[in-house]
C-alpha cells in the first residue's frame, strides 16, 4: 500500500574553509596631552594611566540612576474606596433616572387608556342617544299586566 522507502545518497558538496588573515602589528603613536582648564569639561578628554599610557576619548556624563517612583500621598485602598463610591453614586443616579422614566411611561400609557375609554364611551353614547331621528330596531308593545294571587296573568 505504501511505497518502499528509498535511500538517497547526499551529493557531495565542496567545502570552503576561510582562515582569518592576521593584522600586521600596529604602530602606536602616543596621543598629545591636551591641557585641561579647570571648571570646564572639554569635548575630548585624555587620561594618563598609572603605567604611563594615555587614553583619549569623549567625555561621558555619569550614569544617573532612574528616579524612584514617589509614594503617593493617598493610599491605593483609599483611592479604590473613593472610586467605588463615585461608581455607586453613578449607578444610583442611573437607577433613579430609570425609575423616573418607567413612572413617566406608566403615566403616559394610563392617559392613553383613559383617552381611548373616553372616545369609545362617547361613540357608544352617540350610537344610543343619537338614534332619535331614525326608527329602527325592535318594537315592544307594553300591556297592562295583571297580578292575581301573586301570579302573573298577561
Amino acid at each position: 500500500m505504501y511505497p518502499e522507502p528509498t535511500r538517497c545518497v547526499p551529493a557531495e558538496r565542496a567545502v570552503t574553509a576561510y582562515q582569518p588573515t592576521p593584522l600586521p602589528p600596529a604602530v602606536v603613536h602616543p596621543a598629545p596631552v591636551v591641557p585641561v582648564q579647570m571648571g570646564t569639561v572639554p569635548a575630548v578628554a585624555s587620561v594618563v594611566l598609572p603605567d604611563g599610557r594615555i587614553v583619549t576619548g569623549y567625555a561621558i556624563d555619569a550614569v544617573r540612576p532612574e528616579p524612584v517612583a514617589a509614594k503617593p500621598a493617598v493610599s491605593r485602598a483609599a483611592v479604590n474606596v473613593a472610586l467605588g463610591g463615585v461608581g455607586f453614586l453613578a449607578v444610583c443616579g442611573g437607577l433613579l433616572l430609570l425609575t423616573s422614566f418607567i413612572a413617566a411611561l406608566t403615566a403616559f400609557v394610563t392617559q392613553l387608556i383613559i383617552l381611548a375609554a373616553v372616545i369609545f364611551g362617547g361613540w357608544i353614547a352617540v350610537q344610543i342617544l343619537g338614534s332619535s331621528g331614525h326608527q329602527g330596531g325592535t318594537t315592544v308593545n307594553i300591556r297592562r299586566a295583571v297580578f292575581k294571587r301573586n301570579h302573573f296573568h298577561g
